[in-house]
Parts: C-alpha cells; structure tokens; sequence
C-alpha cells in the first residue's frame, strides 16, 4: 500500500545517514528547506524504486544504487566519495555530489589548528604520562612561531585551514598538484617541489582528496624527507596512509608524533598496533562532519539547482579524481 504522500509524485529523498532514529530529524529539516521533496529511510520498503530519483547515503551497500532507475544524484553525506565509488555495480552518469559546506570548513580548521597545537606542546607524552600516573613537566621545545605546518592539499578544506593556522601564529605552507595562492602562505606545487616542502615542515597535515596518485603518499620515503623530530597529522583518507611505514619512523624516533583521525579500515580494529603506541593520538573520523541541519541545508540546495537545471556545487570529477 503506497501512502496518499506519494500520490503527489513529489521527488523522493531517499536517506542512508544515522541510522533508522534520525529520520525523524531528517523529514523536519527537509521540510523547512526543501518541502518540495519527500523524505524517506533508506530501507522503506513501501517506496517503489522508480520513484527513487535523490539519495543522501553514507557507505550505501554495494550494487543497491543501481537498483533505481530514475536516480538523478547521489548526494554524500560526507566530504568524500570513496566510500560511494566502492560500488564496483555504481551505475554510470549519475552525478555524484561532495558534501563541503562553509561548517565543514570552519570544524576542519578548528580541529586542524587544535591538533597542531597539542602537537606542538608534545600533548601525546603528557596523556602518556597521566595513563602511567607519572608527574613530569613536559615543555615543548619550540614555540609556535619557530614551528612551519605544511599543509598537503589546498583544496576547500586545505586552504580555509591553512589560513586558520597562520593566523595562530605558525609559519604556514601548503603543497598541491596545481599552483595555488594564499595570503601568507608560502604555496608549493607539483611533484618536483614536494621534496622542498616536506623538507621544511616540522607538522605535516594531509588533506589531499583520494586519488590513484594520493593512496598510500604518507610511506618511508615521503617521511624520511621530513626533518628528524617533525609530526604527521592526518585530517583526509586512511588509505593516504601506510601504518607500517609510520609505526616505523615512530620508533626510530625520526617522526616524533602523528595523529590519526582517519584509518584505512574504519573502526580501527582492536588488535591495531595504532591503539597502543604512545607518539599516536587517535580520534573516531571526527574532525569536519557537520551537522545535519548543515548536510540539509547543502542537500537541499543541490537537489534545488537540479530541479532547477543548474548544474550541482561540488560535483564529483573523474577526471581529477575528487
């Protein structure tokens, strides 16, 4: 039996983000900021699949987009798609849209400028010493502006948070594949000047996209180029990272620290030797997701421009990888 809603032929939103329980908040949020739509879980199975023309999905199962006919975007309800491009039965030509927001820019740079700072003040040796009740003054060798981060990645993210940074007071420089320009911050590009940056950064922060290119950047020879004693804070994908390679320069004390909010296979398993080493401080991929009246905001814009015939913000490119 099909609801007298869906008699309206309204365009229907499909939701695969927090779980059965939020659906609720959901509705109410679309129906302020798009009422056009109609706004249901992910698993109703009362909505026939070609009326489906809208998702907003967080790791969708694999082969289930290809089920709707009539899809006309897949929305993430994250900043990157990877998890939505692990389909191998993706149907082909759907437009598939980034979730960046101006609350995703800010809650990365806060989060980035707050793990540069306990980095700096070496705040992994002092929660290792509360967890072995032992009372030690731990003073940071340097002070913050005798202390560069290096951002990788001066995409969106990149470069809001590369300037929230400077603004503390850290001397700031960012590399990327392409030529960029921030006030008061010394910009890298391409491969031949990555050696330059990583040479000169005492906190290396990852914020590059996922692409063929970027898996696996953070290994033994991307770490060996930084200075003995620098730090690696990474904000972007776990595949950028190889554990072993890190774990590694942790040990031979030539990396000093790292801070991991993302890792390869999410949650962390609990046999990781991540968990337990004391220069890792590990955080549950929570550095920039917004809120959900955010992600309903920027959702209903996007589906907006569609109706509308415009082309989607922050549309997925192949080409480019991000």
């Amino acid at each position: 039996m099909i609801c007298p809603a869906l008699a309206k032929e309204r365009p229907i939103l499909l939701i695969k983000s927090g779980g059965p329980a939020a659906l609720p908040e959901w509705q109410e949020l679309f129906h302020q900021y798009s009422p056009q739509l109609d706004v249901h879980h992910w698993n109703d199975k009362d909505i026939p699949p070609e009326r489906v023309e809208y998702v907003l999905v967080w790791q969708p199962q694999a082969g289930r987009l290809r089920g709707y006919p009539n899809l006309r975007a897949i929305l993430s309800s994250a900043a990157g798609v990877d998890h939505i491009l692990a389909d191998p039965h993706l149907p082909a030509g759907i437009p598939i849209v980034r979730m960046v927001t101006q609350e995703t820019r800010q809650r990365m740079a806060e989060f980035a400028a707050m793990a540069c700072l306990m980095t700096q003040k070496s705040m992994h040796r002092i929660i290792a010493q509360q967890r072995a009740q032992h009372w030690e003054e731990c003073l940071p060798q340097n002070n913050v502006g005798d202390t560069r981060v290096g951002i990788m990645g001066l995409g969106s993210l990149g470069a809001v948070t590369a300037s929230y940074v400077q603004r503390l007071g850290f001397q700031t420089q960012g590399w990327s594949q392409s030529r960029k320009s921030i006030p008061d911050v010394r910009c890298y590009a391409g491969p031949q000047e990555l050696s330059a940056f990583l040479g000169s950064t005492n906190i290396l922060i990852c914020l590059l996209p996922e692409t063929a290119e970027t898996r696996g950047i953070i290994n033994r020879t991307l770490l060996q180029q930084l200075p003995g004693g620098a730090s690696v804070i990474n904000l972007a994908r776990g595949s950028h990272l190889i554990a072993g390679d890190l774990l590694a320069a942790l040990d031979s004390g030539h990396i000093a620290s790292a801070w991991l909010d993302v890792v390869d296979e999410e949650p962390l398993p609990r046999n990781s030797p991540l968990w337990h080493h004391s220069a890792i401080i590990i955080t549950p991929h929570s550095a920039a997701s917004p809120s959900r009246r955010e992600k309903a905001i920027h959702a209903a814009s996007v589906i907006h421009a569609i109706e509308q015939g415009r082309e989607a913000p922050h549309l997925y490119d192949p080409g480019r990888g991000y």
